[in-house]
């Protein structure tokens, strides 16, 4: 025991080497089941608990240890790995009091541990240690040598140190000691208590001594790459401003740019540019001075020149010319020469104004001319050719504004709203304008105004007020005003007149006098409505008369004469609106869809109209109706369904119902009758009873199906009876009369239609062969139930319709008769016809063959 002890005195010395304080220390501590094995009595356990109790001693105080143990929790789990303490300096006494807690449990996956202490640690990232404990072979089915050699190899100084405690075979030694080996550790077997100390005394002596490992070489850095160059093509000269062309002969990103910098510029300058994209050339703008410049290509990424090409800027030679003098307001022709960029523009200003000042301008584009409108206020300017590139004047010309002489009238006084001749003299602009606008008004305001174009005299509405304006002749621009008229606004004397009452919604005539403005218009409006209100109306235009309707509600009203403009009346007269006496009728009851008379008396308007609704429906409601007109009588369609109803006689103006009677709409007693059995494809005879409208019908239809499907029908027109072709398709059908209001079944007949060839239920019977040969002659017999004036015995082809036929036999006595048949093969039919009564008997197929 004292070399035991010993051991770990010299373990105290792994604190020594400063160099190996850089590294982190995980204890790996077996806690598998197979530690409850004895060695002289004592269990392993226990042993090494009291081994790492001197093993912890001062360079724990310093150094980074962490402990980990496996198989300490869970039986037969390979993962049961678990990190106790993590790396940190100062934890002896928690590691011996972690160990002296642990429990043999189960397996040992001492790789799986190892791997995740070395990954704890980063060893690929610093120099790291695993001091690993154990007593046996990886029971986990992982290879520890392997795992070694990997580490090794990818670790920053990584290693691990084994002690081999109570191992029982020489493999056992063999793979662990594998683990030390593959890493540049060292590996110690103890076989009992003493050797454990003294193990673990000469292990802490290596780990002492180790030297740190030395540290990895820095990598050179990568010279830096490089930069391609490139050719840049551009003109030795060119003008100040102006667009020139440069070109490059290869571009590495599309998002790096050509520019244009002052010669000798510091790199990353740049001023105009282009991107290069997946061009060769472009065009690229000079800057506004004169001087030495540079046109480079910049790398985007890097800011780098890649290439460059001098260039000179020069001093454009332009000019420009005009009047010397113009009117305010006006348009002149200017010129210029030498254009040096197509945005350059030439403007006027006043004399001595800033560089780059500017108001009206024209862009020079290719041209050399062009109109320049004069500014508002007279006074000294200059018209200046200005570059677009820096905003600097390369030309200026003097130019004088002078006032126009311009003069306007009209008459002395107008009427309110009335439109007045006025006229001009000395038209500075098309664009100018005359205007009426209050005696006084603020310089620029405006009202109704004409453009004076290239007239001299025009047409213009008068405002609505009375008072004193003035007529302007204003320049377009500035809205300054050249010349004026004063003009006196007065009251039109103005009348309009109608009957003093009317009818609710009739047309009445009304009349009036003094006309101002043809939009003027007359109107009908409550009494005392506010000014501006209006209903019905009619422009006065240039009549005297007109046809106004009247409101549908009874009242006071009056007839208005408004102005157009402004809306403002300017004559009036009442009026009242009186109910008309209005006459309703038609009978007290009639048939479901029928067409009955009604009549009307105390017409209103022609538009006015008689309807049928259910009793009590809301006013306005309306079905089938007939406009009055001039006439005092109609027809008119009754509804669908059964139930009381109103006649009434609605107002066509507000729907207003002016009279009323009551009516009774009743069901129809209708019959339809045909067949019940017929063939497929024949024709069906059939009949009725109660006809209600002619446009009614009868309609073939399958049984239970809705009354909406449609099928073959006839209308009943004046008619009792018709024919239809029987389906083709053989079931249960009905005949269903159809009244055309609302489609609604008024009657019905089942039948039943058959095969083609199926016998009738008529009582009547054929007997005949089934087949022949042909151009023979076979008896036909037969049995009837009754005679008839002409009944015949026929021989047609199957396709035939019912009553033709290729051979006829009139029955005149007792059967059998002889039937001829035809020399063609194929199938016929025998028919036993009724042609007074136009029924088929009897049918039978035959084949000739």
């Amino acid at each position: 025991m004292k070399r035991l002890a010993a051991l770990f005195a010299a373990c105290a010395s792994l604190a020594a080497p400063a160099a190996f304080a850089e590294e982190d220390v995980m204890i790996v501590f077996d806690g598998s089941n197979s530690m409850w094995g004895q060695i002289d009595g004592a269990a392993k356990i226990e042993i090494a608990r009291g081994v790492m109790k001197n093993l912890l001693g001062d360079w724990t105080a310093e150094r980074k240890v962490g402990l980990m143990a496996y198989g300490h929790r869970r039986r037969g789990d390979c993962a049961d790995i678990e990190t106790l303490i993590a790396p940190a300096a100062g934890t002896a006494a928690d590691i011996q009091a972690r160990i002296d807690k642990i429990t043999p449990t189960g397996k040992t996956p001492l790789t799986d541990a190892v791997e995740m202490a070395a990954k704890q640690m980063a060893y690929t990232d610093r120099p790291a240690t695993v001091v690993l404990i154990s007593d046996g072979l990886e029971s986990c089915e992982r290879d520890p040598c392997a795992l070694a050699g990997e580490l090794a190899k990818s670790g920053v100084g990584f290693t691990a140190h084994v002690v081999g405690f109570g191992l029982g075979t020489s493999e056992d030694t063999a793979s662990l000691a594998c683990i030390a080996e593959e890493t540049g550790g060292k590996f110690i077997e103890a076989g009992n208590a003493s050797e454990l100390g003294e193990a673990l005394s000469t292990l802490g002596d290596t780990v002492a001594e180790a030297p740190a490992p030395e540290p990895a070489a820095e990598p050179e850095p990568e010279p830096e790459p490089q930069a391609p160059q490139i050719a840049v093509t551009a003109p030795a000269t060119a003008l100040a401003g102006s667009d020139f062309k440069v070109a490059w002969d290869r571009a590495p990103h599309p998002r790096d740019y050509i520019t244009i910098v002052p010669a000798g510029a510091d790199e990353g300058v740049y001023t105009h540019y282009i991107r290069v994209k997946d061009d060769s050339e472009g065009m690229l703008r000079a800057l506004g001075d004169a001087g030495l410049y540079e046109v480079r290509y910049v790398q985007q990424e890097t800011k780098k020149t890649l290439g460059s090409s001098a260039i000179e800027l020069l001093e454009p030679e332009v000019t420009v010319s005009g009047p010397e003098s113009a009117l305010t307001g006006s348009v002149v022709g200017v010129s210029w020469s030498g254009n040096v960029n197509a945005r350059d523009f030439v403007t006027i200003v006043p004399m001595g104004a800033d560089e780059g000042a500017s108001a009206d301008y024209i862009r020079v584009k290719d041209d050399s001319e062009g109109k320049l409108q004069m500014p508002a206020e007279t006074g000294m300017y200059e018209l200046r050719y200005v570059l677009d590139e820096g905003r600097r004047t390369l030309a200026s010309q003097p130019i004088e504004i002078t006032a126009p002489e311009v003069t306007v009238s009209g008459p002395e006084s107008a009427l309110t709203g009335s439109v007045v001749s006025v006229s001009w003299s000395g038209n500075v602009n098309g664009r100018d304008f005359v205007t009426i606008v209050p005696m006084g008004a603020d310089e620029g305001a405006s009202a109704d105004y004409i453009r004076v174009k290239d007239e001299s005299e025009g047409k213009l509405q008068m405002p609505a007020e009375t008072g004193m304006y003035e007529l302007r002749y204003v320049l377009d621009k500035g809205r300054r005003t050249l010349a004026s008229q004063p003009i006196e606004i007065t009251a039109p004397e103005v009348t309009v007149s109608g009957p003093e009452s009317a009818l609710t919604g009739s047309v009445v005539s009304v009349s009036w006098s003094g006309n101002v403005n043809g939009r003027d218009f007359v109107t009908i409006v409550p009494m005392g409505a506010d000014e501006g209100a209006s209903a019905d109306y009619i422009r006065v235009k240039d009549d005297s008369e007109g046809k106004l309707q009247m409101p549908a509600e009874t009242g006071m009203y009056e007839l208005r004469y408004v102005l157009d403009k402004g809306r403002r009346t300017l004559a009036s007269q009442p009026i009242e609106i009186t109910a008309p006496e209005v006459t309703v009728s038609g009978p007290e009851s009639a048939l479901t869809g029928s067409v009955v008379g009604v009549s009307w008396s105390g017409i209103v308007n022609g538009r006015d109209f008689v309807t049928i609704v259910p009793m009590g429906a809301d006013e306005g409601a309306s079905a089938d109706y007939i406009r009055v007109k001039d006439d005092s009588e109609g027809k008119l369609q009754m509804p669908a369904e059964t139930g009381m109803y109103e006649l009434r006689y609605v107002l066509d103006k507000g729907r207003r119902t002016l009279a009323s009677q009551p009516i009774e709409i009743t069901a129809p007693e209708v019959t339809v009758s045909g067949p019940t059995e017929i063939r497929a494809g024949d024709r069906l005879r059939f009949s009725w009873t109660g006809a209600v409208n002619p446009r009614d019908f009868v309609r073939i239809a399958p049984m239970g199906s809705d009354d909406s499907v449609s099928g073959d029908y006839a209308r009943v027109g004046d008619a009792s009876e018709a024919e239809l072709t029987a389906p083709k398709q053989t079931g249960v059908y009905e005949l269903r009369y159809t009244l055309d209001k609302g489609r609604r079944v008024l009657a019905r007949h089942r039948f039943e239609v058959l095969a083609a060839d199926a016998a009738l239920t008529t009582g009547a019977e054929l007997s005949a062969p089934d087949a022949a040969a042909p151009g023979s002659t076979i008896e036909v017999g037969w049995t009837v139930e009754s005679e008839s004036a002409d009944q015949r015995i026929t021989l047609a082809r199957g396709d035939q319709a019912i009553f033709t036929w290729i051979t006829a036999i009139r029955i005149e006595g007792e059967p059998p008769v002889r039937m001829p048949l035809p020399e063609e093969p194929g199938s016929y039919e025998l028919r036993f016809l009724d042609l007074s009564g136009q029924e088929v008997l009897a049918r039978k197929v035959i084949v000739v063959e």
